[in-house]
């Protein structure tokens, strides 16, 4: 089992510069922003970033895949890098010029015309965090965990500190110093989110100078005809994906109905799906590290087993985090404003939709490997087309308890199809029955402390630490009884 330690070495390494970012964002953030600004406020940035979601997706058009797939295959690493990074830089700087030419009109029909500045910033976040996606996957193809780590922790630290520094420090002190209207506008409030997220995005650019201006190797293009090939319909999938992400935060603001007010509806709904931040952390530390170790092992004998007990382990961490936040959800939600707590409810929900979005990562082995990319393409427009009639059918009546409901069936109709499919084209003995066990178990915890009322928060408390205990020792025993009978055998 040492291949699952070295799996688990590197998430736990790439949670560095995966967790500790986005917790120290969500612990330090999340609660700050939903305190200073109000639930209409929130929802701009919750919109703002919806649309980066889809945008990044369009600017690396799946090209990081690619090059972990051709980097050792071709037998030129730095060739295949090369060819990669120039292809990245190039697109990248074209769509930074071009938001720089037409960001006015942009703003103007997405409603921004006062504050066009917002699309601006918006637009070269975009952009270099698209051209550092190819030194970032060189970083991680290296096992280089720990540097990737410090950068991004660098990267959220200067983040950090402009939030503070624009939004409380000049607020507050606007008229107690001359020099603060020099570098502070009250306009851009709710603007300095994205100038911050700039800042440190210019920071951790110049700290990847090393790979962007990386000498060795050549640009040919067989190779970018080979990747681009690859990774086509990985960019449309990943478009696809990025509907079962994001696109319920567009849709909300247009089908929102009265007396509702849209932004607000917005706002509360953002934050409330950032409460299930650890999933969230989980499943992309995870896929970080899980990518390259896939391709790593596509050639062992026993290949096919390492993916099926990968499944079964992700699937027990990942229902064991979300017993974690369910089981005391009342704690979690003091993260989040007053203000925005109301939709509390879709939070189980929603992460029971990224558990789902985890199993299909982890599913999706089967069609990188066998170079049948187009089935991904295939599977992600399934939930695509789910996620966009749930969503305009129910949102007028359910808002955005409809849009959590959307994320949910996507995925979970998503991972049912890639599994059959992958039952013809790469058989993969996963092994459902352990599988089932530990997610129905943590279903029926879940549903227990939900249905039954204890009004000794002492007893209460004592025995949800107590289920979730058992949880993890059911998985101790089952495992260890599993080990046991493989020696005996």
């Amino acid at each position: 089992m040492h291949y699952l330690k070295q799996l688990a070495g590197q998430t736990a390494v790439y949670g560095l510069g995966v967790v500790i970012p986005r917790l120290l964002t969500y612990v330090l953030l999340t609660p700050f922003y939903t305190r200073i600004f109000s639930p209409a406020d929130y929802g701009i940035i919750t919109e703002l970033y919806a649309y980066v979601v889809f945008l990044i997706v369009i600017l690396t058009y799946g090209l990081e895949t690619g090059y972990f797939r051709y980097t050792k295959e071709d037998g030129s690493a730095n060739d295949v890098y090369k060819t990669s990074l120039v292809s990245i830089i190039v697109s990248s700087l074209s769509f930074i010029l071009l938001i720089f030419i037409f960001y006015e009109r942009i703003a103007s029909v997405l409603g921004y015309e006062s504050s066009s500045k917002y699309i601006l910033w918006m637009g070269i976040i975009v952009g270099l965090d698209a051209l550092t996606s190819i030194p970032f996957a060189r970083i991680r193809i290296q096992n280089k965990a720990l540097k990737y780590s410090i950068i991004r922790i660098i990267e959220v630290l200067v983040n950090l500190f402009f939030n503070w520094f624009f939004i409380l420090y000049c607020h507050n002190n606007y008229d107690n110093y001359d020099w603060i209207s020099k570098v502070y506008n009250p306009d851009y409030r709710v603007g300095y989110v994205l100038l911050s997220n700039l800042l440190s995005t210019v920071v951790k650019t110049i700290l990847l100078c090393k790979e962007i201006f990386y000498k060795e190797g050549n640009f040919q293009y067989p190779i970018l005809k080979k990747l681009l090939i690859y990774s086509f319909p990985l960019l449309i999938a990943g478009l696809a994906g990025t509907v079962n992400e994001a696109i319920d935060r567009v849709l909300l603001k247009y089908l929102t109905q009265p007396p509702l007010i849209p932004m607000e509806q917005l706002g509360i709904y953002g934050a409330n799906f950032k409460l299930a931040v650890l999933m969230t952390l989980f499943i992309q530390m995870f896929r970080y590290a899980a990518e390259p170790f896939f391709f790593s092992k596509m050639n062992d004998s026993n290949a096919r087993i390492i993916y099926a007990d990968v499944m079964k382990y992700f699937i027990f961490a990942a229902m064991g985090i979300f017993l974690l936040v369910v089981l005391y959800l009342d704690i979690f939600m003091l993260f989040i404003g007053a203000d925005f707590r109301e939709a509390i409810a879709i939070v189980p929900i929603i992460l029971l939709a990224n558990v789902f979005m985890g199993i299909f990562y982890n599913l999706s082995v089967w069609y990188k490997l066998t170079n049948l990319t187009k089935f991904g393409a295939y599977l992600v427009f399934s939930g695509a087309a789910i996620t966009i009639i749930i969503n305009i059918v129910f949102i007028p009546k359910w808002g955005y308890m409809a849009s959590a409901w959307g994320h949910f069936f996507a995925y979970l109709t998503m991972i049912i199809l890639s599994y059959l499919f992958g039952r013809k084209y790469y058989i993969i003995n996963y092994d459902l029955k352990r599988i089932s066990l530990y997610i129905f178990t943590s279903l029926i915890i879940f549903i227990l402390f939900k249905n039954i009322s204890i009004t000794n928060e002492f007893i209460l408390y004592g025995l949800k630490t107590l289920s979730l205990f058992l949880y993890f020792i059911l998985f101790v025993f089952l495992e260890r009884k599993l080990k046991y009978s493989k020696n005996e055998s």
